[in-house]
């Protein structure tokens, strides 16, 4: 669990508007397979519970902030890199092109575990 730890300390950190672009992207995504693989990217009950507890405590100090860039961008940034999280959580059990399509979003902007490590 510690990469997708890792990701989320890192991801979080980004300014407004990159957590913008990369929520934007993941949105253009979802014709390309986004929206199934994120379906196959499902963690345990325990896992989800600990992974969303963990980006809620990290993000929410930023709310203020990230809403006055955009509004939403609070909730869209928390779905970005929930989605990113998961992606590397479960990407034992993902296609390379599942997980590609799930973390590309982030690709370049923060550190993504390849598939293999």
């Amino acid at each position: 669990m510690l990469d997708q730890v890792n990701f989320v300390d890192e991801a979080v950190g980004h300014p407004p508007a990159e957590l913008e672009a990369a929520f934007d992207r993941l949105v253009d995504l979802r014709p390309e397979g986004a929206e199934e693989a994120s379906r196959a990217a499902v963690p345990s009950a325990s896992e989800n519970s600990a992974l969303d507890h963990r980006i809620r405590a990290v993000l929410l100090p930023r709310a203020d902030e990230l809403d006055a860039h955009l509004t939403g961008l609070h909730s869209d940034a928390r779905a970005a890199i929930s989605t990113t999280a998961r992606a590397i959580l479960k990407r034992g059990t993902l296609t390379a092109l599942q997980y590609a399509v799930l973390v590309e979003p982030f690709v370049g902007r923060a550190h993504v575990p390849a598939q293999g490590e």
